[in-house]
């Protein structure tokens, strides 16, 4: 109770910050800590979300001191499972659609972050959501791997153009039994995939009380986290998250 009392206290606030990108003006809410951070975090929310609801409902940022986590907010995008006509905000599901806008915001605030906090190493960039943000995550260690030391998706997975794309990187992935938006047969498919991408051994040790870890090739670990839930973002997500995170540096 003690150290996560102490966490809660060095954690700031979340404060809003824009960016624009292609015309386009972008939004998140950023969390940088009071001491001098040495790793970035990029937490984004399911289709239909918020960013604020992410910073509140996943408080990512209350495990991982020294830390600069942002969580970026979507504009309406159309659903890969429901609201086909884009009502509700949420990521683009693969390159080269709606312009690349969103992997352009995830260029644009690694970026200037880094810049802005020299610090933080180029190789402890980390990405993780929620759903269509989970997904995009994917979208990302397909598009984007030298850019990220680590992901964890929740109640995802990686569409069929995205998973051929992937190279080996450490993942945790969080999967409910019974999600009935992103089947778990699906997901258990793309847990399968990415064991072998990442040349993972064929059986896995307990880890942290919750997940298996797969040991992967030189350090390309496959944590899966299996629940008996549904779609929802578990309560215990952001602590195993941080921990995952905190444990694969890239340099």
């Amino acid at each position: 109770m003690g150290s996560l009392l102490l966490l809660l206290l060095a954690a700031a606030d979340p404060t809003p910050r824009t960016w624009t990108v292609d015309g386009v003006k972008r939004e998140a809410v950023i969390v940088v800590p009071s001491d001098k951070p040495t790793r970035l975090v990029f937490d984004f929310h399911g289709h239909g979300g918020t960013a604020n609801h992410a910073a509140r409902a996943h408080a990512l940022h209350t495990h991982l001191p020294g830390t600069v986590v942002v969580y970026p907010q979507g504009l309406n995008t159309p659903g890969q499972i429901t609201d086909p006509d884009g009502k509700k905000t949420g990521w683009q599901g693969n390159a080269g659609t709606q312009g690349d806008r969103d992997l352009k915001f995830y260029d644009a605030m690694r970026a200037d972050l880094l810049r802005e906090h020299p610090t933080i190493s180029p190789k402890r960039v980390y990405s993780t959501g929620h759903s269509n943000g989970g997904a995009f995550t994917y979208l990302l260690w397909a598009e984007r791997a030298d850019t990220l030391a680590a992901v964890a998706p929740v109640a995802a997975g990686g569409g069929l153009k995205i998973m051929p794309k992937l190279t080996p990187m450490p993942c945790l992935h969080v999967a409910g039994e019974a999600d009935p938006l992103v089947k778990f047969a699906f997901q258990r498919r793309v847990l399968d995939a990415v064991r072998k991408v990442n040349g993972c051994a064929a059986d896995g040790t307990p880890w942290e009380g919750k997940g298996k870890r797969f040991v992967g090739k030189d350090g390309a670990d496959l944590v899966e986290v299996i629940h008996p839930g549904g779609h929802e973002y578990p309560a215990f997500a952001a602590k195993l998250i941080a921990t995952f995170f905190q444990r694969h540096p890239a340099d």
